[in-house]
């Protein structure tokens, strides 16, 4: 099978740049397929020069990187200017093989599918379709200062949802939006929802994760973890912790914010301007500025935080939360896109209807003040992301390239 990530390669560390939820989802996805005898070839953009053409991940899964403008990491709406050399990339690198080397394509991301719907088409193969994110949707709820998904995306999109074989949609609310905002087929989108790897986001002891990241055992950690841009809406959980420090001025001696993560797209300025904010609302002295961390890494500060705050405008799914509560730590998140579906409303978690910092504040102080609620939520989110692992996920998607392949024919056996 051949899976195309244009934009941002598994190979790299999700938090910064554009890499995130996506490539988690084509790393887990593609490993579990390599047990179970299918194996994957992905397709990224080289972002270096010194990059090797290909690599082998791991045994039954290999990256290929495909020289297609300059190197270094370009904003996504940039790299559209790139197709046609990506294309031409993926095809040269299929070349070398016997005819009929990939069964199907799988696209993540617009752009992605564009090169792999000229792939499909070239190879006679199906072209099966993840979007991950939806520019109508977003553009519906849209940051202050953030700036619209330009209209080639949405043309781009209304050609895979007309084009592409199948559609997967990371919810039922996407199914929906993918119904209704680009009147795709609804027999053509199934749901299947991304996993969590529950081997390794597990609960343990919070006192040794806290002491894991540095921090005393009698601190209450409110943790953000994603990529700092305006859409993920880091500046609302500093908000919600200055007012929670005029509720509670107690507090201030132990309550840490850590904003785990990197730059995103054109959100440079966002680091400065946040140090700003948290400076102006008086509580620059709690908050760290952590760099993105491994996920081996992310599991200690899932289990020493008293809450995973999931503020973003929009969320396909919403991964992180997932993971938090795989590790036993209740989530507090906004509700939007998907995570409505990642997070059991007052069973898991709490869900917010928008964004004012003082619900934000009223919730986690909550948190705070009440050990064994929050222990009844961490509890219950164990429960919740144990149905969500990545097994579940490879088992759905089958199930899809089952049906879409002509004949039930499987797709390439590793080895073969």
């Amino acid at each position: 099978m051949a899976s195309v990530s244009m934009h941002t390669s598994p190979l790299e560390q999700p938090g910064s740049g554009d890499a995130g939820g996506l490539n988690v989802y084509t790393v887990e996805v593609a490993k579990r397929l390599a047990r179970r005898g299918i194996a994957t070839d992905v397709f990224t953009r080289a972002t270096a020069p010194d990059q090797p053409p290909v690599v082998e991940m791991l045994p039954g899964v290999t990256v290929h990187h495909i020289p297609a403008g300059p190197y270094g990491s370009l904003d996504k709406h940039a790299l559209a200017h790139y197709l046609c050399p990506f294309i031409f990339g993926v095809l040269q690198a299929e070349a070398g093989n016997e005819p009929g080397h990939y069964d199907l394509v799988h696209g993540h991301y617009w752009l992605s599918g564009r090169a792999g719907l000229a792939a499909a088409h070239r190879w006679g193969v199906p072209l099966v379709q993840s979007m991950h994110t939806l520019a109508r949707v977003k553009n519906l709820a849209l940051a202050e200062g953030d700036t619209a998904e330009p209209e080639h995306r949405v043309r781009g999109e209304d050609q895979l949802v007309r084009q592409a074989d199948h559609l997967v949609a990371n919810t039922a609310v996407e199914r929906g939006q993918l119904i209704d905002h680009y009147g795709a087929d609804p027999g053509r989108v199934s749901t299947v929802a991304p996993g969590v790897d529950l081997e390794l986001f597990t609960p343990g002891s919070r006192r040794e994760a806290l002491r894991a990241v540095g921090l005393p055992a009698d601190a209450e950690l409110l943790l953000f973890v994603g990529r700092v841009q305006r859409l993920k809406a880091p500046d609302v959980l500093l908000r919600a912790a200055a007012a929670l420090l005029e509720r509670d001025p107690a507090l201030r001696d132990r309550l840490v914010v850590a904003i785990v993560g990197g730059l995103s797209g054109g959100d440079l300025s966002q680091p400065r301007m946040l140090a700003e904010l948290a400076r102006s609302l008086g509580v620059a002295d709690i908050v760290r500025w952590e760099p993105p961390r491994s996920r081996a890494e992310l599991v200690s500060y899932y289990r020493a935080a008293t809450a995973t705050v999931v503020p973003s405008y929009s969320e396909s799914f919403g991964l992180v939360a997932v993971e938090s509560q795989a590790c036993g730590t209740p989530v507090v998140a906004s509700r939007v896109g998907g995570l409505p579906t990642a997070v059991r409303d007052g069973a898991s978690g709490v869900l917010i209807d928008g964004h004012s910092p003082q619900d934000y504040a009223r919730v986690l102080h909550r948190m705070v003040r009440e050990p064994a609620w929050r222990a009844r939520l961490g509890a219950e989110g164990v429960r919740h992301a144990a149905g969500l692992g990545w097994d579940a996920t490879v088992d759905g998607l089958l199930g899809i390239y089952r049906e879409t392949l002509v004949g039930g024919r499987l797709p390439l056996a590793a080895g073969q």
